[in-house]
């Protein structure tokens, strides 16, 4: 076998495109310490793909809650590459609250990829998603809907991890030096909740399902040998972590 192809192969026989991670903060919660971030892959083939988008650049907030700080939205950071919005390719959208949809009719080019219970879930009209509806109730045929865990493309892998929301997503990259990466979104918020005895946040929906997903994260991170884990939400963790115009690869 050519040494290129065994390069390219995974450990599980697939192939892999090689591909760099870049990662955003957008805006911040300065109160309670929390990013709001998203992320973009960018694939030797010349794809482009964005996880979720980010606060919209104009919203309220709900009386009793914390004010977002804006940093560089979305679109912003993607200039930093000398991209527009017309080069993403795909958005993968983790789910529809407000902190993760807000640009996501900005990117009139992109396929959008979420998970069938998110999407009927949100527009049977379910409150939570109420306020960012604008921003995800997009022509039908510009989405994917998938089911379950899913292979994307070769080494991004969609994760089902329900509880915060019905049909919530996480991501699993297989990037070449650093190793998989995982990218939990609010499925695990923080670092101190990926534990099997983890406390639930105000916002997971079900709590039930949040444990499941919980234990199911780490079961990937587990059995794929994960090098590294990135929170959704973790105050602690974004400020040690490589932020665009640097990347992982």
């Amino acid at each position: 076998m050519d040494i290129l192809l065994l390069f390219l192969l995974g450990k599980d026989g697939m192939m892999i495109t090689p591909m760099r991670l870049y990662l955003m903060q957008v805006a911040t919660l300065p109160q309670i310490n929390v990013p709001i971030v998203c992320y973009l892959i960018q694939t030797s083939d010349g794809k482009h793909l964005l996880i979720d988008s980010g606060l919209p650049s104009h919203f309220q907030t709900p009386a009793g809650r914390p004010t977002p700080i804006p940093g560089k939205n979305v679109l912003e950071q993607l200039t930093l590459l000398d991209l527009q919005p017309d080069d993403i390719d795909l958005l993968i959208c983790t789910h529809f609250d407000l902190d993760h949809c807000g640009h996501h009719e900005d990117f009139p080019r992109a396929e959008l990829v979420v998970q069938r219970e998110q999407y009927e879930v949100a527009r049977g009209g379910h409150p939570r998603f109420a306020a960012s509806r604008a921003h995800w109730d997009l022509p039908a045929e510009r989405y994917r809907l998938v089911d379950g865990d899913i292979a994307l493309l070769p080494g991004v892998e969609l994760i089902e991890t329900s509880g915060h929301v019905p049909g919530h997503m996480s991501v699993l990259l297989r990037l070449f030096h650093t190793g998989p990466v995982l990218l939990t979104a609010d499925a695990v918020a923080n670092q101190d909740s990926f534990k099997p005895d983890r406390q639930l946040g105000p916002l997971d929906l079900d709590g039930e399902k949040t444990m499941a997903s919980t234990l199911k994260l780490l079961e990937v991170a587990r059995r794929e040998q994960v090098a590294l884990t990135i929170f959704g939400h973790d105050g602690h963790q974004w400020p040690t972590l490589k932020m665009l115009p640097d990347w992982y690869e």
